[in-house]
């Protein structure tokens, strides 16, 4: 059976597209930094669907590891889901550069690090798949968390031109685009309600974007929506708010 890749696999949206995309039938790579951690998580998704897991460790900061990680793999997956993130401190990035590098490095420099490997593989045997987690908060630079935001922006781009460079080649490139999500990473966020999805709701849309050739999609599908308002506000106007 074909294996997907997740990068970033102990993030709340990883796993639960590692449930989605097992359900339907994939097996499993899971990688991420100490993924012993993740195999209680395995374990279980090995338990209901008789899927084979395997957890892999990876450094998404590792620049020089990736290509002897992709090497190293048993089996090349069909896809791979990239939903590394880390929100960081906005304020603390101001200050401290070290806290701005390791907000971007994560977001963006590792991830095209790991996936300029992949593409390049899938672009020679001219099949597969790829999906980066991107987020809204790329769509316009906000005082609570550009430099966060930048990365995301960053990450889009490369993801479209990404996704320019490998159709030839039918290869499917799939940037995600989610709002407010119920995760780890919001827990000490006040979100509202009504605008925030769970990871279950990600993973349903990541996966059905996936499977019906979707290009970019933004998850929930009123975040589409919402950031076309919030671009089109004058930029006059837009820097006197508190974002």
């Amino acid at each position: 059976m074909p294996y997907l890749l997740i990068i970033g696999a102990k993030s709340d949206i990883a796993k639960a597209i590692a449930n989605k995309y097992a359900e339907n039938g994939y097996d499993l790579y899971l990688a991420a930094r100490n993924s012993k951690e993740l195999e209680t998580f395995a374990q279980d998704i090995r338990v209901k669907t008789d899927k084979k897991v395997e957890c892999l460790e990876l450094d998404i900061l590792d620049f020089a590891s990736h290509q002897d990680f992709y090497n190293n793999l048993n089996e090349k997956p069909e896809g791979v889901a990239s939903a590394v993130g880390y929100l960081g401190d906005q304020t603390e990035s101001q200050k401290e550069f070290n806290e701005a590098q390791t907000i971007i490095n994560t977001n963006y420099t590792g991830v095209v690090s790991l996936l300029n490997v992949i593409a390049s593989n899938f672009e020679a045997r001219k099949s597969g798949f790829i999906i980066g987690i991107s987020s809204v908060a790329g769509e316009r630079g906000r005082q609570s968390n550009y430099t966060y935001g930048s990365a995301k922006a960053a990450l889009s781009a490369y993801l479209s031109g990404l996704r320019n460079r490998l159709t030839a080649s039918n290869v499917a490139v799939i940037t995600v685009k989610p709002g407010f999500v119920d995760t780890q990473m919001t827990e000490d966020m006040d979100l509202p309600k009504a605008l925030t999805a769970t990871p279950q709701q990600v993973a349903d849309d990541v996966y059905n974007a996936q499977v019906n050739g979707k290009n970019i999609i933004y998850t929930r599908w009123f975040w589409k929506w919402i950031m076309l308002i919030i671009k089109t506000i004058p930029e006059w106007k837009f820097k006197q708010l508190k974002l």
